[in-house]
């Protein structure tokens, strides 16, 4: 490094999505002399790169401004925030944190090179077109690669604040998309996981309507010994042949991530999810019918606005009906220009949010540890990603995490492991020659 090279450091808050972003932003970064560092303390520029989706992340993010603000007191630093809570928030962050020199917004990532020569206190949230990467990326080290093929969501279901921070669908083109996969491999990567907030929207915006199961395809043809996964899926986007596509597919994993929400079709029709619990079922049965050993996971909402507990009981009852391998959970959190967060006389007690959302937790780990079970004597395929205390863990295509001995195992193998054990989050085994 010479004397003229400055160090970056991004802190990451929330989904996969902003994870790539971070990626694309150290690799713009780099082209104006800045390195990457994983020591905030040694950084001559910070960065937080923002989730608004539950008001939990954007405290967190607005703590991490505090801590630089008082680093900024010591040593010269430039502090930036990016990401959805820039977004939504724009330049009421200036006002706000007087130490902050630069906010941008989820559509500005390719504005930075200007953005950073600017000597001024600036803001650019402005909803943009996306324009292709002229940049390299770089990428975090591992055996994964995040790979985005669309952005936005159409939905706007009443809840969630992601249409208005990450704006309408905008799907990349699949030339554009095959090529980065090319490049993904070249690098060493072991597995490609396709993002989207609507992943299986992907195409219907672009001139040939290409289809998630096309991009697929097309990912899958390409030469080398890698995993493909993809998420996150809308329960009734998900086509016939895009399941055919995953069954027929040795390097596309058996594994959905399909949010519900909520059991309670009054519920679901309240939060403007375009689906009843009927039709959800349907989609599972029809997805676990022709796809061996798939895991299908899920997200929920304990405590909506107006959700009796009733209602609530019936989320609970989902898991068992539709066998859910797993579930992310959270307890409502109203977001700013969402329509539930004006129904303020229909929100519940936080106290019995709390207790619901704790109630919903056990059902996970009981659904959890029984998923694990079944492949208790199986041989699982399990792609090495560490080596810790003594063991080395990875991933199954289904995606169950899985600790295990070898002696021949390196890191990046594709290994068979015999299963001999399961807990509530891993499975525990011996790896075969």
């Amino acid at each position: 490094m010479s004397d003229t090279d400055k160090k970056v450091y991004i802190e990451t808050l929330g989904c996969q999505m902003n994870k790539s972003d971070s990626e694309r932003i150290l690799g713009i970064l780099s082209h104006f002399g800045y390195i990457p560092t994983n020591d905030e303390n040694e950084a001559d520029f910070c960065i937080v790169n923002t989730c608004s989706i539950r008001q939990l992340s954007e405290d967190k993010a607005y703590s991490k401004l505090g801590v630089w603000g008082k680093m900024k007191k010591e040593k010269p630093l430039k502090i930036g925030i990016c990401g959805c809570v820039a977004q939504q928030e724009g330049g009421k962050l200036l006002k706000r944190f007087p130490y902050l020199d630069l906010v941008f917004g989820t559509q500005n990532i390719y504005e930075l090179p200007k953005l950073i020569n600017f000597n001024s206190r600036i803001c650019a949230v402005r909803d943009i077109p996306v324009k292709e990467d002229i940049f390299n990326i770089i990428r975090t080290k591992g055996l994964n690669a995040w790979l985005p093929i669309i952005e936005g969501c159409n939905n706007f279901c009443s809840y969630c604040v992601v249409p208005y921070t990450r704006g309408r669908e905008r799907s990349r083109e699949p030339e554009v998309i095959i090529n980065e996969a090319k490049n993904i491999l070249k690098q060493g990567f072991r597995e490609i996981t396709l993002l989207g907030q609507n992943v299986d929207s992907y195409g219907k915006d672009l001139v040939n309507k290409p289809t998630l199961a096309y991009l697929l395809r097309e990912i899958d043809a390409l030469e080398g010994d890698f995993r493909i996964r993809f998420t996150t899926s809308y329960p009734t986007d998900i086509t016939d042949e895009l399941i055919e596509t995953v069954k027929n597919s040795k390097k596309i994993c058996e594994c959905f991530h399909i949010p519900m929400q909520s059991g309670s079709d009054r519920v679901l029709k309240a939060m403007n999810r375009r689906y009843d619990r009927k039709t959800y079922g349907e989609i599972v049965k029809k997805i676990r019918d022709n796809i061996e050993d798939v895991t299908i996971t899920s997200d929920f909402i304990a405590g909506f606005p107006s959700e009796t507990r009733e209602e609530f009981e019936m989320t609970l009852s989902a898991f068992d009906e539709f066998q859910l391998d797993y579930s992310n959970t959270a307890a409502y959190s109203p977001r700013p220009k969402t329509p539930a967060a004006k129904w303020v006389d229909k929100f519940v007690d936080e106290n019995e949010k709390k207790e619901r959302l704790a109630v919903l937790n056990e059902k996970v780990k009981e659904m959890s540890l029984k998923s694990n079970k079944k492949y208790v004597g199986r041989e699982m395929e399990v792609l090495v990603e560490s080596f810790k205390n003594g063991k080395f863990e990875g991933r199954t295509r289904n995606n169950k995490v899985v600790h295990f001995d070898s002696d021949y195992a390196k890191i990046g193998d594709f290994i068979n492991v015999e299963i001999n054990r399961a807990s509530t989050w891993c499975l525990f085994g011996s790896g075969k020659k």
